[in-house]
């Protein structure tokens, strides 16, 4: 059970905050003051801190700056009555991850909880506190470039992302970073602030795709109280959270034409007005946006505004998928096991030869995401010193043994299996009829797969537009095919 630690002056706030979180299922300690609640900072171990922003004992900015000295991993949300965009740049810039006002609204206290715990584990898992102690030997690692966030492995692809980095991290450019779900976009975004002039200002990240329509401009450029229904208060947007430093908006694609049409606006102009206010605000803002679709595609097909596109396309990084980078696969399976370790109090060693096969030639749709849930999983899972085949999901296993069996092999044992069980001695029949019948289909068709694929060098990018079918389908119709004819194998190569 997650612990939250609720510091503020008022006995009924903490009283509510305490029973609405605890039905949520989150454990909750509390303190009136910030010389208590760093006590108890000392003492125990805390999720997360929510913590008034006005204490009679010290200011926010002093119990903040306090806390990130006893634990500087802890997210902070600061609560106030002040809505005010001063309060919310110094608290950023101090360390808070994010800032609410009073009077607190349950859901929306409760969301920005859950994605700052969120946050905090998907960042924060290899984050290593500095506290005097030796690292703890890692298996299986290559020489590897690593901060809080993310690894860059030694593949060329990941050495190229990293000169690209490099030179465009200190100027003011807009930056397009394409990937896949997965990739770690994110984590290159912030690696270009951290090397950054604004590495010490604000660096805000939103999920376009997690934006609601209706929400999306109240949430990128803030509102006034009583702008429309349900603005009971006033709220500062993220851009202008973000001012003096950067915002990295992820899944750009998918925010609504109209509010496509005000982002313009503020790319142009870099000045941003809330939703039912009357001023601009002046920005000073670095805006890095990220997208797993081609964005000059989406503006062609009018599913994306062309001027907007060239405002944000003055530089552009590609970070591959995992299944293109085979060389750094184990050397990001060896950094999500120790930080497994770490997690459960384990100490496995590595990988054992055989999962390390599976791991190289299996196609990781997931990408480093996919990858690491499943080192999590395996783990868990293992009683020994190394991860071994019982520990990974029946998916990579099988998987690799319909890859790399010959198509007559994998038939044999699948009427083996057929007639080792209960099973009619007809069904190994049904099963080759079911084929026959669909058989003269299927070569069609993977005779136009393969012939555009000859065609463009075997690029499956290339080849999908060729098609005009999207690269996932063109993957599922490979692994379709590898499954009945052994000798698709080359499509991979």
């Amino acid at each position: 059970m997650e612990k939250i630690l609720i510091i503020d002056d008022e006995t009924d706030l903490r009283f509510v905050l305490k029973r609405f979180l605890a039905k949520h299922n989150y454990e909750v300690v509390e303190a009136a003051t910030g010389k208590k609640a760093l006590e108890i900072l000392r003492s125990q171990e805390v999720n997360l801190i929510l913590c008034d922003f006005k204490l009679d004992d010290m200011d926010g900015a002093t119990v903040l700056k306090a806390i990130k000295e006893i634990d500087s991993a802890v997210p902070v949300i600061i609560i106030t009555g002040y809505s005010n965009i001063k309060i919310a740049v110094e608290v950023m810039r101090l360390g808070a991850i994010d800032y609410v006002t009073k009077p607190l609204i349950p859901d929306e206290i409760l969301m920005t909880i859950r994605k700052a715990l969120s946050k905090t584990e998907e960042e924060g898992s290899t984050d290593e506190k500095q506290n005097g102690h030796t690292r703890k030997s890692e298996p299986r690692r290559s020489s590897i470039k690593e901060n809080q966030n993310y690894i860059f492995g030694d593949s060329p692809d990941f050495k190229n992302i990293l000169k690209q980095i490099d030179l465009v991290a200190p100027t003011n450019y807009s930056v397009i970073i394409y990937g896949e779900s997965g990739s770690g976009k994110e984590a290159i975004a912030q690696e270009i602030h951290k090397r950054s002039k604004r590495s010490d200002k604000p660096f805000v990240a939103i999920d376009c795709g997690a934006l609601s329509k209706d929400l999306a401009g109240s949430e990128l450029f803030g509102h006034e109280k009583g702008s429309f229904t349900g603005a009971l208060n006033q709220k500062t947007g993220s851009f202008e959270v973000a001012n003096g430093g950067t915002i990295f908006l992820d899944e750009i694609a998918n925010l609504p034409y109209d509010v496509q049409v005000a982002l313009l606006r503020v790319t142009q102009e870099r000045k941003v007005r809330r939703v039912g206010g009357v001023k601009d605000i002046d920005l000073d803002v670095r805006i890095i946006v990220a997208s797993n679709e081609k964005l000059w595609e989406l503006s062609r097909n009018g599913k994306f505004r062309e001027d907007l596109y060239h405002r944000f396309n003055e530089f552009a990084i590609n970070v591959p998928p995992l299944r293109e980078r085979n060389e750094d696969i184990m050397v990001f399976a060896g950094h999500f096991l120790a930080q497994a370790n770490k997690e459960l109090g384990k100490n496995i060693k590595g990988f054992s030869a055989e999962v390390e096969t599976i791991f190289k030639s299996y196609v990781w749709h997931g990408n480093l995401r996919e990858l690491k849930n499943v080192v999590k999983r395996a783990t868990l899972l293992s009683d020994n010193d190394v991860v071994d085949v019982k520990s990974i999901p029946f998916e990579l296993t099988n998987y690799t043994k319909l890859q790399f069996e010959p198509y007559s092999n994998q038939r044999s044992a699948l009427q083996e299996e057929s007639q080792n069980t209960s099973s009619v001695s007809e069904a190994p029949k049904e099963k080759s009829l079911e084929l026959n019948l669909k058989g003269a289909g299927i070569d069609a068709e993977y005779e136009v797969i393969l012939s555009a694929l000859k065609k463009v060098n075997f690029n499956k990018s290339k080849a999908a537009k060729l098609l005009q079918i999207d690269r996932k389908t063109l993957y599922n119709k490979i692994k379709e095919y590898r499954e009945l004819k052994g000798e698709l194998f080359q499509m991979e190569q």
